[in-house]
């Protein structure tokens, strides 16, 4: 195998997404029964509904609880632990899908994630724009109040 030199090795691109890649969210609702049997958020990292792909008996919780200001995806200057779905089938349950949620600069950090990605590897950590990440928020919150 041919030695390469130190500039084409820096001029590699890693294959895969990158740590520091910004994901996109996207909060979707469902509007309960007679399509399920609640009114639950849908949470989309980069089009992949992150909480069917890490355990399909869980739900998002309620937009009104999940996305109201302040509420548990609102970031803050210290790290905290949020819970974003519950188990709905089989049957409800005590389960509960946690994440944690932390605010660093203009970033904000999403870990303790367990769901594959789209080639399969599991995805631990997602970063948002803070800007895109609040927009988005604030959309599907003013979005389930004009909802029944």
């Amino acid at each position: 195998m041919p030695r390469r030199s130190p500039r084409e090795l820096r001029a590699t691109v890693p294959e895969g997404p990158s740590e520091r890649a910004v994901s996109a969210l996207l909060i979707g609702r469902c509007p309960g029964p007679p399509v399920c049997g609640a009114v639950h958020t849908y949470l989309f990292v980069d089009g992949l509904d992150m909480v069917a792909r890490g355990d399909s008996r869980m739900v998002g919780l309620d937009p009104r609880r999940l996305l109201r200001p302040g509420g548990p995806l609102y970031p803050a200057d210290r790290p905290r632990t949020m819970d974003v779905a519950t188990q709905e089938r089989p049957v409800p349950g005590p389960d509960r899908l946690a994440i944690h949620v932390r605010l660093r600069g203009e970033t904000v950090i999403w870990s303790a994630l367990a769901y594959p990605g789209p080639d399969g590897r599991p995805i631990e950590e997602v970063r948002f724009h803070l800007k895109q990440y609040l927009g988005e928020i604030a959309r599907a919150y003013a979005e389930s109040n004009n909802q029944p």
